[in-house]
């Protein structure tokens, strides 16, 4: 094993090397469950997953949501879209940890910083020229590795260029929303 950045290399290079040679491997389905608790509080379960076409199983995880007391909320856990904020960063770790390792980058130490700035009145339905969302998001990248700082710049671009969260963020992605009655 040939490890960097935590991760076995080897076994990093079996995994791209597997998906260029048959895409299906590389086709995962994720899946989240949500359900109300009440005010403004919800859990979110995430369990299995499917890998071309296989449920793989895994372990249960639970995530509160809640809003802040100026939000009418208990803060029992962060609102929407701080999660947005915490998976960004969290796949931007992934994202730079793998193509660092991918390249024999080490990094020593990494962290990220966001904010994200919204206008309540678009979620309220007090205009509609307010969109409900993010109207922007702020995000530093903190990294010290052994390489240089050109080759860090090309780890950043292809970062952004392959993160799944980045580019969920940054570009439309179809969502369809079914609706059942109970």
């Amino acid at each position: 094993m040939t490890g960097v950045n935590g991760l076995d290399v080897d076994d990093l290079e079996e995994l791209i090397e597997g998906a260029a040679a048959d895409p299906a491997q590389a086709s995962f389905t994720f899946k989240a469950e949500t359900e109300w608790t009440g005010g403004f509080a919800s859990e979110t379960h995430i369990s299995d997953f499917v890998q071309d076409g296989t449920t793989v199983e895994s372990p249960e995880f639970t995530i509160t949501g809640d809003e802040p007391a100026a939000l009418l909320g208990d803060r029992a856990g962060p609102n929407a879209v701080e999660h947005l904020l915490a998976a960004l960063g969290s796949c931007l770790s992934v994202t730079y940890a793998g193509h660092a390792a991918a390249k024999g980058i080490e990094i020593e130490d990494m962290r990220f910083e966001f904010e994200g700035d919204i206008d309540l009145r678009g979620f309220l339905g007090l205009s509609d020229e307010v969109r409900p969302g993010y109207e922007a998001i702020r995000a530093t990248t903190h990294i010290d590795a052994d390489a240089s700082e050109e080759a860090l710049r090309e780890l950043h671009e292809e970062v952004k260029e392959t993160s799944p969260v980045y580019d969920n963020v940054t570009n439309e992605v179809t969502l369809d929303i079914d609706l059942q009655f109970e």
